[in-house]
């Protein structure tokens, strides 16, 4: 006997900004919807109309829906609708919230990416405002963040999300689930112009190729392109020593992040705040990504109530040569982008560089000095870097 009956969603007294959906397929009755929200007098029509649409992009014509309601947007009750239906009708139909215009723009490989802010991909409540608290990057986690009973439910919530939601500025990643599982991940994401996609727990080249594999896939069934990044995470002792096969796997790995709770669970030692345990590890990392030419991102600092620990990781994080860390809270932002600005002194000798290179360059020269020092292409480049990163965290008026 088929199921009939259905449920996605969250509910609850903590719950906001989402919604339960119950739905039970019926033989005749036509379509009926009970609502229960604190908003129903205002908003509870559209809510209405909203289900009727969704129900009849499935060609659902007999069914009982009820929504409890804790201030869902539409995008959000949209996706909880669709969770349930897809769990009673097998179909490749989807119903796609409207795309916002600057949800399409790329991003560049070099873009700053100081700060990472983690968003359980199941949790609509905390995706909301995530934009305002000016992080680098939003992450929808899909991976450790999900209860392996809400992946599927989560995979069309981020995939609404993805379309939207307004981030904002930030750039707009996805971590997918570990592989084999994270392959299907994507064919909810790549679609809706995710930027960046991170691979967890990654250890070989394969793996990067696998997935670019079914990007390529999902894009030609799709009929559309955009450039989608990858930023491989590395956790385990086997990904550190494949760390540079890794980010030389494509052109489109823009960066490389490593995860120590994984990581120092899998070599047996206990994670500190101190990090001595898992300095080889971050320096093969860092190492493996310069010599690509790629970012170096650094873990999480998972206290989030101890902010001055969490200055001092961040400081050692920059002095290794790390390019930013994740954030698993909103105020974990503003002290990273504190400790990963430039410095006035690095400010000022980049300043220097350029002012020299531009005369150097009005004299034909490719090569010059600043006092007993030979400046090149390259250390005018990082020079650039330094003023445009400075510039961003308000250091300097561009």
């Amino acid at each position: 006997m088929e199921i009939q009956i259905a449920t996605a969603g969250n509910k609850g007294e903590k719950v906001r900004s989402d919604c339960f959906v119950f739905i039970e397929l019926t033989s005749a009755a036509g379509i009926r919807i009970e609502l229960e929200s604190k908003v129903k007098a205002l908003y509870g029509p559209a809510i209405t109309s909203l289900c009727h649409e969704v129900l009849a992009c499935f060609d659902i014509k007999n069914a009982l829906v009820k929504i409890e309601d804790k201030g869902a947007l539409d995008f959000v009750i949209a996706a909880r609708l669709e969770a349930a239906i897809k769990q009673l009708v097998h179909t490749d139909k989807a119903f796609l919230t409207p795309l916002l215009p600057e949800n399409e723009q790329p991003t560049s490989k070099e873009k700053f990416r100081t700060s990472r802010l983690f968003i359980p991909g199941n949790t609509p409540g905390l995706m909301i405002n995530a934009g305002a608290h000016q992080p680098d990057a939003i992450i929808l986690d899909l991976e450790d963040a999900v209860a392996p009973a809400k992946k599927e439910e989560a995979r069309f919530l981020v995939r609404n999300t993805l379309r939207s939601l307004a981030f904002m500025g930030a750039e707009r990643m996805v971590r997918i689930n570990q592989l084999p599982m994270g392959l299907n991940d994507l064919d909810h994401i790549i679609p809706h112009h995710v930027n960046m996609v991170m691979l967890p727990k990654c250890e070989s080249a394969e793996q990067v190729h696998q997935v670019n594999e079914r990007i390529r896939q999902v894009q030609k069934a799709h009929g559309h392109e955009h450039p989608v990044w990858l930023m491989p995470i590395i956790e385990s002792a086997m990904g550190v020593i494949k760390t540079f096969e890794i980010a030389t796997a494509a052109d489109n790995v823009a960066a490389i992040a490593i995860g120590l709770e994984d990581y120092t669970a899998d070599i047996g030692v206990t994670r500190t705040k101190e990090g001595n345990e898992s300095f080889y590890a971050r320096s093969q990392l860092v190492n493996a990504c310069k010599a690509a030419g790629i970012q170096a991102i650094d873990s999480i600092f998972s206290d989030v109530a101890d902010l001055e620990a969490l200055r001092e990781n961040a400081l050692r994080s920059r002095a290794m040569g790390f390019d930013g860390m994740g954030c698993i809270h909103p105020r974990q932002i503003k002290v990273v982008h504190e400790c990963f600005a430039p410095q006035e002194h690095e400010v000022e000798t980049a300043l220097t560089i350029i002012k020299a290179f531009d005369e150097a360059v009005e004299k034909g020269h490719a090569v010059f000095a600043i006092g007993n020092k030979m400046i090149d292409a390259p250390v005018v480049k990082r020079a650039r870097r330094v003023i445009e990163l400075a510039g961003r965290m308000g250091k300097i008026n561009l």
